[in-house]
């Protein structure tokens, strides 16, 4: 890694249209989930002006009226304004969801189909996942991507809790570049907000506020220099925005919902898939992994990759880089995590209480590093360093 380097991480608000589709998406997920526990989804959302399209494939016994918990989901990002073209009551559905193909519940399911060379429940699709963690924050995550979020987390509390600023809208994006010497933060290099905003607000009003009242209040003082720069909204007028300005599309922003790009990404998207669907399960089971590693102290820096083949229950690889952090030998650590976690799906699903509504709870300010969440859990911990003493 080089010694001295400037790393940026971006993160996106509730009112972005990837977002609104990614929210209604898991909106979906959780209102099947709730009824039925067994459903099987896969909930694909677009957005654009007034128009919501649901498609992809669901098997469910959940009875629930779908424009409703569109609705509900477009109302609580808080699209509710008279002059919002795409408006919580206002939008007009389409929905073209279907049942899931049998062809792929037969992998899936546990036992019973034809042709299935396993009796456990395998993974529900192919692929890689990725799991990271460093000792950067108190979260465990990188530190870029979580100012990123926590600018945004800023400005929807404002608007939707105070009065201190009634001309913010639901669109926005955040930008936070750190300034690094031997790995470690020295300063904030710039910082970019762009916010929708209703008109009549003038651009050094909206600047003063982001930088006094949002950045400030998030960026420790002293990583802020008399160089760190600002970009607030810096075409210099954002009134036009969310789904009205920009279509929207469930699973756009991998990167944001993850690492900032620190951690490398599988390429699987997350939203609106239930946890049978190891693109998403079997990455919050790897962050789960990564967490608890850092958290013994084995390592500073952790990252891990899982590969799985459709209707397989076991992983078909399992690697552990610590980018020479690690306290012990990656060798022994990847050996500790095998004897500690079951990566089975089935087991990932059982280990971290999957099968409820808690999807709603992911979509906004990234999937990681928020306490509350079951694979930011750190109770592996001990059992990670007993075995490491034990073997070494």
């Amino acid at each position: 890694m080089l010694s001295k380097f400037i790393f940026s991480s971006e993160s996106v608000g509730e009112g972005h249209p990837d977002k609104v589709a990614d929210y209604v998406s898991d909106s979906v997920l959780d209102a099947c989930l709730e009824q039925d526990p067994k459903s099987r989804v896969a909930c694909e959302t677009l957005v654009k002006s007034n128009c919501v399209f649901l498609a992809g494939e669901i098997t469910t016994s959940a009875k629930f009226n779908y424009e409703e918990v569109v609705k509900d989901a477009i109302r609580e990002i808080g699209y509710v304004n008279d002059d919002d073209v795409f408006h919580a009551d206002k939008v007009f559905l389409v929905n073209a969801l279907t049942s899931q193909s049998p062809d792929i519940a037969q992998g899936v399911d546990a036992a019973g189909a034809e042709g299935k060379k396993t009796e456990e429940q395998g993974a529900g699709d192919q692929g890689i996942m990725f799991g990271y963690a460093s000792n950067e924050t108190p979260e465990l995550m990188p530190a870029p991507v979580m100012f990123a979020h926590r600018i945004l987390r800023k400005l929807a509390d404002i608007r939707k809790k105070t009065d201190q600023a009634p001309w913010l809208r639901p669109d926005c994006k955040s930008q936070v570049a750190v300034r690094y010497d031997e790995g470690k933060m020295v300063s904030i290099e710039n910082v970019v907000i762009s916010t929708q905003h209703a008109e009549g607000v003038t651009q050094p009003e909206i600047e003063s506020f982001c930088i006094e009242n949002v950045i400030k209040d998030i960026i420790p003082a002293e990583l802020l220099t008399e160089e760190t720069e600002y970009f607030i909204n810096p075409t210099g007028k954002f009134v036009v925005g969310g789904p009205q300005g920009d279509a929207g599309l469930t699973g756009r922003k991998i990167i944001v919902d993850t690492y900032g790009g620190w951690g490398r990404h599988g390429g699987g998207a997350f939203s609106g898939k239930d946890p049978s669907k190891v693109d998403r399960s079997a990455a919050y089971m790897c962050r789960w992994v990564a967490k608890n590693i850092v958290a013994a102290g084995l390592a500073d820096i952790v990252e891990i990759q899982i590969a799985y083949a459709i209707g397989y229950p076991e992983p078909l690889s399992i690697a552990i880089d610590t980018f020479e952090t690690g306290k012990y030998s990656d060798e022994l650590i990847a050996n500790a995590v095998r004897d500690t976690f079951s990566f089975k799906p089935a087991a990932i699903v059982e280990q971290l209480d999957l099968l409820r509504p808690i999807y709603r709870g992911t979509t906004h300010y990234g999937h990681f590093g928020k306490a509350d969440l079951p694979w930011e859990q750190t109770n592996k911990a001990e059992a990670l360093a007993a075995y490491i003493k034990a073997n070494s």
